[in-house]
């Protein structure tokens, strides 16, 4: 199923990306900006980006750090005019790609992105080149225990907007339509589930996997995309090996 495949690539590449401070900050500057976004940008009035905040602050992240995820997201960093762009292409073995940018200058933005890509054996396509392969949908992952009675949350979840749960024994997968992100996500928190992950992503239709060296490949240009400051999300059909 797409959902854990969704999970698996997301446990595993979280793992690598820990490791560095720096990609820390930049994962939580996504969450901020996505909960902002979605639902404002006053934590006391939006509980997605309190707790989005949090976790960041958790992790020492600097305040001047979460500021300006927040003002990306609801236009306000003072002198400059951000807009959201996204772009498609195609990494080795023939994955294919989607990266969300919010950027104050598209030239600047594409021309980094197509090195990225031309740099790890990829290419950057037209509009519409891969999106058909993908749905657009909000995203919750909560981690599955004891305490968790599955038959309920299945129900509250739907009762609260979603369209689809799948459940393992690892984790509780909620998803949404992209309108219904923010009540999902308000709804979970206020119930007291933790969340693990929640975003807005494309799922790929199928998953691909390819060779041990086209993957090494793959992963150096899903690191080099992520290290963008304008990159606010990357999305793909690799099935990650363990």
């Amino acid at each position: 199923m797409a959902g854990h495949s969704k999970w698996s690539n997301i446990k595993r590449h979280k793992a690598a990306q820990d490791q560095k401070r720096g990609k820390i900050f930049a994962r939580h500057s996504k969450n901020i900006y996505t909960a902002a976004k979605e639902g404002g940008g006053d934590p006391e009035m939006n509980p997605a980006l309190r707790l989005a905040i949090d976790k960041a602050r958790a992790d020492n992240m600097p305040k001047d750090n979460i500021d300006r995820a927040v003002q990306k997201a609801t236009g306000t960093l003072e002198g400059v005019r951000f807009e959201e762009v996204t772009y498609e292409g195609y990494g080795p073995g023939g994955i294919a790609v989607i990266v969300e940018v919010v950027t104050d200058n598209r030239n600047r933005t594409a021309a980094e992105l197509r090195h990225a890509f031309n740099k790890n054996g990829g290419n950057l396509g037209e509009s519409g080149s891969v999106s058909f392969m993908f749905d657009r949908k909000g995203y919750f992952a909560i981690l599955n225990n004891d305490e968790i009675d599955e038959d309920e949350i299945t129900l509250f979840a739907i009762d609260a907007g979603a369209d689809d749960i799948e459940i393992t024994e690892e984790v509780i997968e909620v998803f949404s339509a992209p309108t219904d992100f923010h009540k999902v996500n308000k709804a979970l928190i206020e119930e007291g589930y933790k969340i693990e992950e929640a975003e807005l992503t494309y799922l790929a239709h199928n998953y691909v996997s390819i060779s041990p060296e086209q993957e090494d490949s793959m992963l150096q240009l899903i690191d080099m995309l992520e290290e963008e400051e304008d990159v606010q999300g990357v999305h793909h059909n690799l099935e990650i090996s363990e």
